[in-house]
């Protein structure tokens, strides 16, 4: 079946034109392909080929620009969009333009078979209009940063919302970034230029929630002193982004599902109904399937707000993300520095239990204390080394932890002193660092030493050998 398929490819890269005309021929696929746009579209005008994958930036036309051309010309012709371009930026113009796909470069050659076999087993592409201007204020406003696996997922999926009124269930750990994506998918939406409301059901008394949602009339309970517009209405022909959904009292859970059914709510007090335009985007750094089965959650609900979900990874999944991320926190710092390769692996090596606002208040924070321009490894251990211990011990920690104060202590010393330092001394001073690490961690686990030892990276017989040695009590 392959055989009758034709790909035609465009790329001013030989090797890249060259490793997926290789890989497309290997599936049976026909190929045929040039270094420029030109070439293509007179291609495709001529009749041939039953698939397009195009590079962005070519000489002479420019690849997105390509797209509405080619669909005037062949409807039903199906793009996938290649670029090393910034990545949701080019995923949301390539979506805008008409392309079926976009695949970022360096890109995982199976993924793109996988990619060609489900295009060209669709027999219909949903065409848009090209992107306008307010798709182009929206693309400016928004900034996420990142180029690993699961962040490509991400834009692809912001790409392909666009347009569309679809209810986004987000879901990751704190600080990894949920509401900067709610935000992206209500900028490229046809809903951008009405408002972007955020609610933290965490934030607002049990009491308050279904008033600050739908608002309340005056006098409807003690302290309502005057008329209240609720949120819903605020967001009126906009976004209402639903934070920590998870925190939200069952009650009000019963109101906002009936809202989402009826398109309509009443206020606290009120008797007329309001109708209710508003697109919802929810977040939550919990199982909501978890508290479905504890019956904390609405089942219903669950399923209403999860039309589209959205998985955000922590930072210790997307490590390859920290440099560029270094890199826009310094930027937005507005003080040059220079990370050296040894300090950026550092900051790669943590765990980041905070993710990415926990690595911005970092970066901040050393941007400005640190008076040397260029930042050393030294320098960075021995922040983190702070900062470790003091990190929320509800929050996961990285089993390096015992070996991250050793080196900190040892790189003090090489740095301060002569590396001839009597080894005693040595020792001291790193028993000194261990015996307040080992009593926070101990307290932190409830006296759990085998939970104790993973976070810091030794052996439970080493532990307790250290707790002995250093006379170390262990309250339970």
């Amino acid at each position: 079946m392959n055989a009758q398929k034709t790909i035609l490819i465009a790329d001013d890269d030989q090797s890249i034109r060259t490793v997926l005309s290789q890989a497309l021929k290997r599936e049976g696929y026909n190929i045929s392909a040039t270094d420029n746009g030109a070439t293509l579209y007179q291609w495709v005008s001529e009749g041939q080929g039953d698939l397009v994958i195009t590079d962005v930036l070519m000489p002479g036309e420019n690849g997105l620009d390509l797209i509405p051309k080619i669909h005037r010309r062949r409807p039903e012709m199906k793009v996938i969009v290649m670029s090393a371009q910034n990545a949701l930026t080019t995923a949301v113009s390539a979506s805008e333009k008409g392309a079926m796909d976009f695949l970022p470069k360096p890109f995982d050659i199976d993924k793109l078979v996988e990619m060609v076999r489900n295009a060209l087993q669709q027999t219909h592409i949903q065409i848009r209009e090209p992107a306008n201007e307010g798709t182009t204020r929206a693309l400016n406003k928004s900034f996420i940063v990142g180029q690993s696996r699961a962040m490509q997922g991400i834009y692809r999926t912001i790409a392909r919302l666009t347009n569309t009124d679809l209810t986004v269930m987000i879901a990751g750990e704190s600080g990894t970034g949920k509401e900067i994506i709610a935000r992206a998918l209500h900028e490229f939406s046809h809903r951008k230029e009405g408002p972007f409301i955020a609610v933290n059901m965490a934030a607002i008394p049990r009491e308050l929630i279904e008033s600050e949602l739908f608002g309340h009339e005056k006098g409807a309970f003690t302290g309502a002193v005057q008329k209240m517009t609720g949120r819903f209405e605020q967001a009126a022909r906009g976004t209402l982004f639903l934070d920590e959904i998870g925190d939200m009292p069952y009650e009000a859970q019963t109101r906002l599902l009936r809202v989402l059914q009826e398109g309509e709510f009443t206020t606290v007090g009120g008797r007329k109904p309001v109708k209710t335009n508003v697109r919802i985007i929810a977040a939550t750094n919990q199982s909501l399937r978890q508290l479905v089965t504890q019956g904390k959650f609405r089942e219903d609900l669950f399923y209403r707000l999860s039309v589209v979900p959205i998985n955000v990874p922590p930072l210790r999944e997307r490590k390859e993300d920290i440099p560029a991320l270094v890199q826009h926190f310094l930027l937005s710092s507005g003080v040059v520095k220079v990370f050296s390769p040894q300090a950026m692996s550092a900051l790669q090596d943590f765990a980041w239990p905070g993710n990415i606002r926990m690595l911005e208040s970092f970066i901040h924070r050393l941007a400005v204390l640190t008076a040397q321009d260029n930042i050393d490894e030294r320098t960075v251990r021995s922040e983190l080394a702070t900062i470790a211990l003091a990190s929320d011990s509800s929050l996961p920690i990285s089993g390096d932890l015992f070996a991250l104060m050793r080196q900190t202590v040892t790189s003090y010393f090489d740095a301060h002193f002569s590396r001839d330092i009597p080894q005693d001394l040595h020792g001291y001073v790193t028993a000194a660092v261990e015996q307040p690490m080992i009593e926070w961690v101990l307290r932190n686990t409830g006296g759990n030493q085998i939970k104790a030892a993973e976070i810091l990276g030794i052996n439970r017989n080493t532990l307790r050998a250290k707790i002995r040695q250093l006379g170390i009590e262990v309250k339970k």
